[in-house]
């Protein structure tokens, strides 16, 4: 195990090193945040200083450790490290990369391939880490802050374990600030910079769950002042308006979109209304958003409330006629609605329901008395001869008569639920079919 050594000596407190860069963390002790894989009795935690290498993945977003963990599991496993970037490199790359760890194979020395990234590189790229990922040649570590499940190959994921590293949260930055703050060698110690918890707090805040991103402030902050002490307002001039994490069409997009549904399906209209502005300071389109809001208003409230698909229709006519930020509001105030309204998903169900129906009768032909009569032709041929005008029907009803074609049964696709205007279409239906038994039809 190689513990005593620096795992970054290639810019070993060189002066223009970044503060981040300064101040990773030399032992697994150091790592915050991520206890639920570093604590003592875990797994991983276990392998490492037991030095018992297994290729893995390692999925997270930026500035949680992933780089730092990987170096740290070569340095405690006493294997050599070879680093590539999938945004950097290319087949030539990975074929050094190989070839050094062969090399390494053949002195008895074990080797770690390090490749961030990894989701950048294809599939057939990928493929190319297989066999040696297969003999042993090398353990394979792959970062990512994607979703390995749709960015990596099967045939790699089945050979790797992956391993999710959580965003740091706001004490345990403040944590990784507050040691930067005293570290007297690599960090801002011999300075004597000072700020309070309050400061460290927003500093923390601002960096969003990003360690390098907060140290980084750090020090842009540790240059701008002039009397060696950080104030809120030193922090708000630098840090400006930052955006939240958010990778539009990527796995954060996604998830923000999924939360923002299902907040308004289970009837949460504050959670809802946060993660609208969270997707909106993150940089997403709003009209992408109002789409998927006229979706929710057909598909969780329906005729419980039809009044909710006419507010998202006029959100969104509201959002292309004053672009944003003018007319997020609207967005906001048809989400609110949304989420306050009658929820139903008999419309979705029944919609649903006659698709799989469509596949299963085929092209069930058009009953000839529902058939249009154009022509003398169709009307020789009894086009739509015994067809019952419902309006000369008493009540508008003409009671048993069916609609379907005749090869297929009547079925109730629509089921209105007990909750807002559906209420009432349920009675009204349950009339109808009342009437429908009567003649005897009508099943």
């Amino acid at each position: 195990m190689k513990q005593e050594q620096t795992l970054f000596p290639e810019n070993d407190n060189s002066e223009w090193q970044p503060l981040a860069d300064r101040m990773r963390p030399q032992q697994l002790d150091d790592i915050v945040g991520q206890q639920h894989l570093l604590a003592d009795d875990k797994p991983l935690r276990q392998a490492i200083e037991n030095g018992k290498l297994h290729s893995l993945i390692l999925w997270g977003p930026p500035g949680t450790g992933k780089t730092t963990l990987s170096r740290m599991i070569a340095n405690y496993c006493d294997a050599e490290f070879i680093s590539l970037s999938a945004v950097l490199s290319g087949v030539k790359d990975i074929r050094e990369a190989v070839s050094r760890a062969q090399q390494y194979q053949q002195q008895g020395k074990p080797s770690i391939l390090f490749v961030d990234e990894v989701h950048r590189f294809n599939k057939s790229q990928q493929d190319a880490f297989l066999p040696y990922v297969e003999d042993g040649t090398f353990t394979f570590i792959g970062a990512t802050t994607e979703n390995p499940s749709f960015e990596l190959n099967n045939a790699l994921l089945s050979r790797a374990r992956v391993y999710i590293l959580k965003s740091i949260n706001e004490q345990d930055l403040t944590q990784v600030l507050n040691r930067a703050l005293n570290d007297t060698e690599k960090g801002l110690g011999n300075k004597k910079i000072q700020a309070t918890d309050e400061v460290l707090s927003l500093l923390g805040q601002v960096a969003d769950g990003d360690a390098r991103r907060a140290l980084n402030l750090l020090e842009i902050a540790s240059d701008f002042t002039e009397s060696n002490i950080i104030d809120k307002e030193t922090i708000n001039s630098i840090a400006g308006e930052t955006l939240r994490r958010f990778d539009n069409h990527g796995e954060a997009f996604y998830d923000q979109i999924s939360a923002l549904h299902k907040s308004v399906r289970g009837s949460a209209p504050d959670a809802a209304l946060y993660w609208l502005v969270r997707m909106l300071d993150g940089g997403c389109d709003p009209l992408y958003i109002a789409r998927r809001v006229v979706r929710m208003a057909s598909e969780d409230i329906g005729n419980a409330d039809p009044r909710a698909l006419t507010i998202s229709m006029q959100a969104w006519d509201v959002l292309e006629r004053l672009g944003s930020p003018e007319g997020e509001l609207a967005l906001a105030q048809a989400v609110l609605y949304l989420a306050s309204a009658a929820k139903s998903n008999a419309v979705y169900k029944a919609y649903n329901q006659a698709k799989a129906d469509i596949k299963h009768y085929a092209s069930a032909e058009v009953p000839v008395h529902l058939r249009n009569a154009p022509t003398k032709l169709m009307k020789e041929l009894g086009y739509g001869k015994e067809y019952r005008y419902a309006h000369d029907e008493p009540e508008a009803y003409a009671a048993g008569e069916s609609y379907f074609p005749d090869t297929m049964p009547e079925i109730n696709y629509y089921q209105p639920v007990e909750r807002g205007l559906e209420i009432k279409i349920k009675e009204k239906l349950a009339h109808l079919r009342e009437l429908d038994q009567k003649t005897g039809k009508k099943g």
